[in-house]
């Protein structure tokens, strides 16, 4: 069995057997998503915190691929929307898509979409190349995120409330993904060839 799908995304050797394994490999990563969104800081200054499930989602999308990728995103907010305490800080609720944090959450499918779609060209083999394909992932999230916070405060204080306090933690996010991609990328290639 192969871990490398036609598509170019990573899986479980099980997996290739068949789409309803991949349909689980999407649901377990949705958990991942939610356990690392309890990984909160709050900022006094912003109704947004810093979490850890944006590199979550962005690894969603380069381990599973572009379609899996979006799937496990998808089952994280039905999850969340249902009552599962996997928003940030174990919050649950469809209220989070008509809040502050509603742009963030939506560009969740896009980034891991986005991400999905670079790994299967290649951009999960390197490290340069998978920091820039977390940092674009990551910009999607922030694109979308910012649009929704706009109805949330002044336009003058939209990048302090939402973009800026981020990117120390994003820069973080990214040097993981440049380590952890390739490497997984690497174990994968090495069981597919035998070695």
């Amino acid at each position: 069995m192969s871990l490398v799908s036609s598509s170019g995304s990573l899986s479980l050797p099980s997996a290739q057997a068949s789409p309803g394994l991949r349909v689980a490999e999407a649901l377990a990563f949705s958990f991942v998503i939610g356990l690392c969104a309890q990984i909160r800081i709050a900022l006094p200054f912003t109704p947004v915190p810093i979490t850890g499930q944006t590199l979550a989602v962005l690894g969603a999308g380069a381990v599973l691929g572009s379609r899996f990728g979006v799937l496990a995103v998808l089952f994280y907010l039905a999850e969340g929307i249902l009552g599962l305490p996997f928003f940030a800080g174990g919050a649950s609720g469809g209220g989070h898509f008509f809040g502050p944090t509603a742009g963030y959450l939506l560009g969740f499918l896009p980034a891991a979409g986005l991400t999905g779609w670079l790994a299967a060209r290649g951009w999960d083999r390197t490290p340069a190349r998978a920091a820039a394909m977390t940092a674009l992932g990551s910009g999607v999230v922030f694109a979308c995120g910012l649009a929704g916070l706009a109805g949330f405060v002044p336009a003058g204080a939209l990048l302090q409330a939402g973009l800026l306090p981020f990117l120390p933690g994003d820069f973080v996010k990214i040097a993981i993904a440049a380590a952890a991609v390739p490497a997984w990328r690497r174990i994968a290639d090495g069981i597919e060839s035998g070695n």
